[in-house]
């Protein structure tokens, strides 16, 4: 992921703002921003070049945004943590993304809940309409975020995933990268990369993403290996961590497999099996 905070301009010159739209003062907006009617930028804002602010759209106070990024009418960024007895007056964090990413109508994303934290969106993910990104999540690049999917906070999604509508995935979940989760399923464990997932409570793994190995740009040699692995670990019997233990011993393991294999042990050390709790 990149770090949009090297590359957002400081310049003074503003291309397009409309006459309806309220942009704090001290907002650090690049030469080339196009705010739309009805906006709100807040105090301390940083935008950069290339990007486009629709009508009522909402940006919170401090949230730093690289260049490119496409933001749809109504779509609000960096608003309070959504946590029970909070005000307006509680310090929180911050809200820092990336560049070339698209957020669609309604779309909202959460601050960090706390004062040091931030909530991190990384490059060219698209996040469709009514999508919500919990505090202090983190999503990696090239992510398809679905109408209708909300993250609760401090979820993790690593590259590529796509997630399907209508998709709750629990707080503190991981999605591994090149996976896929289909529409109307409930995600409550870590999904390892590059596997397929449908299903509530408990979701499962229903086989292999060829379309995310596909978009990883893997070729036959490492998918034929990866579709090996999908059998062994989850249609011989036995239990998903002695599985991924015993393949991981096996000699010129592919090194997409090892990913899998690495990504369960780790995910297997909460009870759960969402690996980000260790940090509450």
């Amino acid at each position: 992921m990149t770090k949009p905070w090297l590359s957002v301009s400081n310049g003074l010159k503003i291309a397009s703002i409309h006459p309806n739209a309220v942009v704090h003062e001290s907002a650090q907006l690049a030469d080339d921003v196009s705010v739309g009617p009805y906006c709100v930028v807040g105090a301390g804002v940083r935008i950069g070049s290339g990007t486009t602010l629709m009508a009522h759209v909402v940006i919170e106070p401090d949230v730093v945004i690289g260049r490119d990024n496409l933001f749809f009418p109504g779509s609000v960024m960096g608003a309070m943590p959504q946590i029970l007895g909070w005000g307006l007056d509680a310090e929180t964090g911050r809200l820092v993304i990336g560049r070339g990413n698209t957020f669609r109508e309604h779309v909202t994303v959460h601050r960090s809940m706390s004062p040091d934290g931030i909530t991190l969106l990384g490059d060219e993910n698209l996040l469709m309409v009514g999508a919500h990104v919990g505090h202090d999540c983190i999503l990696e690049d090239k992510l398809v975020i679905t109408n209708g999917v909300h993250m609760g906070g401090h979820c993790k999604l690593e590259t590529g995933g796509w997630v399907s509508g209508m998709v709750g995935i629990h707080q503190f979940v991981t999605l591994g990268k090149w996976c896929y989760i289909a529409g109307h399923s409930t995600v409550s464990r870590d999904v390892p990369p590059y596997m397929t997932v449908s299903g509530n409570y408990p979701s499962r793994v229903r086989g292999l993403n060829d379309r995310g190995v596909q978009r990883a740009g893997l070729g036959d040699a490492q998918s034929k290996n990866l579709q090996e692995a999908q059998r062994k670990l989850y249609r011989n019997g036995g239990t998903l961590v002695e599985n991924a233990k015993r393949l991981e011993k096996q000699e010129g393991l592919d090194p997409a497999v090892y990913d899998i294999t690495e990504f369960i042990a780790r995910s297997a050390k909460h009870r759960f099996g969402r690996y980000r709790e260790l940090f509450r």
